[in-house]
């Protein structure tokens, strides 16, 4: 499988995650620190992403966060981007996929994932897309083309390369596949016009393909793995050290906020995630909340060890590890209250 280095590589991140280690910072505290009074940090900066309510998001509206403000500073690009920043602490927390996650510590990042706030279900799941005259309809079938993926490293790229593994492609043949990085609103359209033979959609931006016509799934990660916890959402070690009580808050916030999407009616939880987006003011469509199923992060965000051996082989192949993994290196479930059965 062709791969490229994103944007900012791991390397890079955690050469200005040490780098940049106690300089700059919100109002209130440097990075991973405390204010000068002593307290604990009580503004978290992140990145959003455009036409979407994230947990954190919610959770902050619903009232779950106390104390604990979020300061928006831009939307991000993609998972490895959003993690990346937090290592370098240009942000206070970001999420991604768990293979990324790995990546990043297992590069030196001073991080630590401490809630999921993605997954998969029957409902919400990613699907690899075809033009419903496609000649593609097994894996095999990608041998020689071009799979559009939101970013490469991520978990997009990590299901194709383990399901054309685990469908019998040898390692020179997956090499073949090649994985064109396309922001996921264009993916859409680049299968439509042919740029790509293939590409990931989830979400919203699935169902309004579906909706549109002709196209056709060739394989879902949900049908190949089953319910899955896709991501966690990760903190800077030094500043969990710092200010237990504000992460306490943050991953208990955010299962919070995962059980009120699983248990409240979908027209309320649409109706939430529009009053949101239009009191926020960033300029953003409130069309495609219509086309939202269900939030997919099961057991309140509590992360499992197979969140992460889940994507050991492919981790392996890739590089990105020389050996087995050891989970508890990547996260804890100790700031999450529900997750403690709390």
């Amino acid at each position: 499988m062709k791969l490229h280095q994103p944007l900012l590589s791991v390397a890079a991140a955690v050469v200005l995650a040490l780098t940049v280690s106690g300089c700059g910072g919100n109002a209130e505290a440097g990075p991973g620190g405390s204010s000068q009074g002593g307290s604990e940090v009580k503004e978290l900066r992140y990145q959003g992403w455009a036409n979407s309510v994230t947990l954190p998001e919610l959770a902050a509206d619903l009232g779950y966060l106390g104390d604990v403000k979020l300061k928006w500073v831009g939307n991000t690009t993609s998972g490895p981007q959003d993690i990346q920043s937090a290592a370098t602490a240009q942000t206070d927390f970001g999420g991604a996929f768990a293979g990324a996650v790995v990546k990043l510590i297992e590069a030196g990042a001073p991080v630590k994932a401490v809630v999921n706030y993605y997954g998969e279900d029957e409902k919400t799941f990613n699907g690899f897309y075809v033009k419903e005259d496609s000649p593609i309809r097994s894996a095999r079938d990608f041998i020689g083309k071009k799979i559009a993926v939101n970013t490469l490293g991520a978990h997009a790229d990590a299901v194709i390369n383990t399901y054309l593994r685990k469908s019998g492609l040898s390692a020179e043949e997956a090499k073949q596949v090649q994985l064109v990085p396309l922001p996921p609103n264009d993916t859409e359209q680049a299968i439509r016009r042919g740029q790509v033979d293939a590409g990931a959609l989830g979400g919203v931006l699935q169902d309004k393909a579906i909706a549109a016509g002709g196209l056709r799934s060739v394989f879902s990660d949900v049908q190949f793995f089953g319910s899955f916890a896709g991501g966690p959402y990760v903190l800077r070690t030094d500043f969990i050290a710092k200010n237990p009580s504000t992460t306490e808050t943050f991953a208990t916030g955010v299962a919070k906020a995962i059980e009120w999407e699983r248990t409240t009616p979908r027209e309320e939880v649409i109706a939430r995630f529009t009053k949101i987006i239009k009191e926020r003011g960033r300029n953003e469509s409130t069309d495609a909340l219509k086309y939202w199923k269900s939030v997919g992060v099961p057991d309140a965000g509590r992360i499992k060890d197979e969140d992460f051996t889940r994507w050991g082989e492919w981790l392996k192949t890739s590089g990105i590890v020389t050996k087995d993994l050891t989970p508890a290196n990547y996260y804890t479930n100790e700031f999450n209250e529900l997750a403690k059965g709390k």
